[in-house]
């Protein structure tokens, strides 16, 4: 599942972050925060970043790996995120 950002904020942050801390939760797992790791045949890692926005200018340019931990955000990191290859445009 194709997905782009519009706003590399705290929620952008925490669903990102997410998305990589439960990539390999079982089907049946509790999981704090999701409902359900597989929803419609797809699972939380089927989720993939192809572009995200922000208008702030200590993110924009940057890899959204990197602009999610960019402050004013201040969502706690629980997970590491790897280079994605996304870079934050202006928007």
């Amino acid at each position: 599942m194709r997905v782009a950002i519009v706003g590399a904020g705290n929620c952008a942050s925490s669903l990102v972050q997410g998305r990589y801390y439960y990539e390999d939760a079982k089907k049946d797992d509790f999981v704090p925060g999701l409902m359900h790791v597989e929803l419609g045949g797809y699972h939380v890692r089927d989720i993939e970043f192809v572009a995200a926005f922000d208008i702030d200018k200590n993110k924009v340019g940057k890899d959204l790996s990197e602009a999610i931990f960019e402050k004013p955000n201040n969502t706690y990191k629980f997970q590491k995120v790897a280079n994605m290859g996304v870079p934050v445009e202006r928007g």
